[in-house]
């Protein structure tokens, strides 16, 4: 093969991976989530951060559920947690997950699976405000399965969240 013919190939394999793959934006926007501890992908210091841009860019999941929480069933749309870990290449067991009110609850990364849980920036269609659980709210989909309604896993369903931490 001639090298100009191996180089021109070599080139499109390397620009065909994505960005994510390589590197992480740094927001341009308010910062509404960081992720530390265990991650792969950082883009200040050692950690992930994003802005709702940044969140809204990455593969959309919704959710049509109702929670113990709303009135009747509500569309909730964001990142699916999988895709959030397999994108920043989270590793540990347990995902901290924190409020601005400093509340935590843990999260098994367990459950970041197709099908599971979101991190929800929009409900109905809005972004919320933090009077309406937002800016950030784990949804789980509580209508697909019992599995799901449960106090357990109504218990990691915090909203107000705006920090990740992957732990052993």
């Amino acid at each position: 093969m001639p090298r100009a013919v191996f180089h021109a190939m070599a080139f499109v394999a390397i620009s065909a991976v994505p960005v994510w793959a390589n590197d992480l934006a740094a927001p341009e926007g308010d910062v509404i989530l960081t992720v530390t501890g265990l991650v792969d992908v950082v883009n200040v210091d050692q950690s992930a951060v994003f802005d709702l841009a940044m969140l809204e860019a990455l593969d959309s999941s919704v959710i049509e559920t109702s929670t113990i929480w709303t009135e009747g069933e509500n569309v909730f749309q964001g990142v699916s947690l999988a895709i959030l870990a397999e994108r920043l290449g989270l590793d540990g067991t347990t995902l901290k997950a924190t409020a601005i009110n400093d509340y935590t609850v843990e999260i098994p990364l367990s459950d970041a699976v197709e099908g599971g849980p979101i991190i929800a920036y929009r409900m109905d269609g809005n972004t919320m405000s933090v009077r309406d659980k937002g800016p950030l709210w784990v949804i789980y989909p509580y209508d697909s399965t019992s599995e799901y309604r449960s106090e357990v896993i109504y218990s990691r369903s915090i909203w107000q969240l705006d920090r990740i931490e992957a732990v052993e």
